[in-house]
C-alpha cells in the first residue's frame, strides 16, 4: 500500500511540475508604468504591469502569477464558474426549453456569465498590445450592456409589482435597451477618446448612461422594497434584492473613486485597488440578484404570468437586438482604434 501511495504521489509531483513548466513565464513577470504605453497606466499604480508584445501563451500563463490585474481576473473567473454550476443545478429543476416564463431567467443567467467571462478575458489578455487593450475592453463593455439588459428584464418580469408595472409598461423595456446600448457606446467612446487627463469627460460618457440605466433597471425592485407590507419583508427574495442594491451602491462608489490607492500611492500595485473592491462588490451583487430572481420565478408565477402574458419571446428578441447593436458598436470602435494606431506608426 505504501508503495502504491508513493508511486501516485510521484506521478502527481511530475504532473504538477510539467504543468508549471508549461505555464512558466517567457519574460519578466512585471514591469513599471514607465515601461508600458500610457494607455495601460492606472492612477497611483506605478508597477505590477505585464510587459507588452509577448506571446498569447505568456498572457494566459499570468493567470497563475502576481500582477496588478490578477485579482480582477480571479474575482470574475470564480464568479463565472459559480454561476455555471448554479445554472447546471437549475437546469435540472427548470424546463428552460418548454417553460415560456423561464426564458427571462435563462437570459439573466447567461448575461451574467457572459459579462463575467468577458471581463475575465479583458483583464487577463488586454496587456498584449495597445490594439488588444482597447479591443478586449470594448468586448467587456458589450458584456456589461448585455448584463444591464438581463437585469432590467429579470426585474421587470419577475420582481415588479402590478401597480408599478401599470405605470412603466409602455416604455420600460425599450428605454432599457436604449440605455444598455448607450452604456456600451459611451464606455467605448470614453476609452477611445479620453484618458486619465480627461477624467471628468471620461466619467461623464461612461457613468452617466450606466447610472441612468441602473436607476431604471432597479426601479421595480426599489418600488417593491418600499411598498412591501410588513408581513412580506422577511421574504427571502426581498432580502436578496436588498443585498444586491447594497452591494451595487458600494461597488459604484469604488468604481468612481480611486480609494484606497489614492491614500497609499505606490502601495497597492497588487492588492487593495479600488477596481478590485468594485469587482468583489459586483460579484456579490450578481450572485444575490440571481438568487432573488430564482426565488421570484418560483414563488410569483401567478403575478408575472398575469402581467407578462406571452411576451417572453418579444423580450428575447429585444435581447438579441441589444447584443447586435452593442457588438457592432464595439467592432466599429475597434476599427477606429486600429486606424488611429496605424496612422501613429506611419
Amino acid at each position: 500500500m505504501a508503495t502504491v501511495v508513493t508511486e501516485k504521489l510521484s506521478r502527481l509531483f511530475i504532473n504538477v511540475r510539467q504543468v508549471s513548466q508549461l505555464l512558466a513565464p517567457l519574460s519578466p513577470s512585471t514591469v513599471s508604468s514607465s515601461e508600458v504605453p500610457k494607455v495601460f497606466w492606472k492612477p497611483y499604480i506605478h508597477s505590477g504591469y505585464r510587459p507588452v508584445q509577448q506571446t498569447w501563451r505568456y498572457y494566459f500563463s499570468t493567470l497563475f502569477q502576481q500582477h496588478n490585474e490578477a485579482i480582477n481576473v480571479w474575482t470574475h473567473l470564480v464568479a463565472a464558474l459559480i454561476l455555471l454550476l448554479r445554472f447546471q443545478q437549475l437546469s435540472q429543476q427548470v424546463d428552460f426549453g418548454q417553460d415560456l416564463h423561464a426564458q427571462p431567467l435563462l437570459i439573466i443567467i447567461v448575461a451574467s456569465i457572459t459579462y463575467l467571462t468577458f471581463s475575465t478575458l479583458a483583464h487577463l489578455l488586454q496587456a498584449k498590445s495597445e490594439f488588444w487593450h482597447y479591443s478586449f475592453f470594448f468586448m467587456d463593455y458589450v458584456g456589461v450592456a448585455i448584463y444591464q439588459y438581463g437585469s432590467a428584464l429579470g426585474h421587470y418580469y419577475y420582481a415588479i409589482e402590478p401597480s408599478w408595472h401599470e405605470k412603466i409598461k409602455g416604455f420600460y423595456m425599450p428605454v432599457a435597451v436604449l440605455l444598455a446600448w448607450l452604456s456600451c457606446a459611451g464606455s467605448c467612446y470614453a476609452k477611445y477618446r479620453y484618458h486619465q487627463s480627461a477624467r471628468l469627460l471620461s466619467r461623464l460618457c461612461q457613468e452617466l448612461p450606466s447610472g441612468l440605466a441602473y436607476a431604471l433597471d432597479i426601479s421595480p425592485v426599489v418600488h417593491r422594497i418600499y411598498t412591501a407590507p410588513s408581513s412580506e419583508r422577511a421574504d427571502p427574495a426581498l432580502l436578496y434584492h436588498k443585498c444586491q442594491v447594497l452591494f451595487f451602491l458600494i461597488g459604484a462608489f469604488f468604481f468612481s473613486h480611486p480609494y484606497p490607492e489614492k491614500w497609499f500611492p505606490g502601495k497597492c500595485h497588487f492588492f487593495g485597488q479600488s477596481h478590485q473592491i468594485f469587482h468583489v462588490c459586483l460579484v456579490l451583487c450578481t450572485l444575490a440578484q440571481i438568487e432573488a430572481v430564482v426565488l421570484d420565478y418560483e414563488s410569483r408565477r401567478q403575478i408575472y404570468s398575469t402581467l407578462q402574458g406571452d411576451l417572453a419571446h418579444n423580450f428575447t428578441a429585444l435581447c438579441l437586438f441589444t447584443v447586435t447593436c452593442s457588438v457592432l458598436t464595439a467592432a466599429y470602435m475597434a476599427r477606429k482604434v486600429k486606424n488611429r494606431l496605424s496612422f501613429k506608426e506611419e
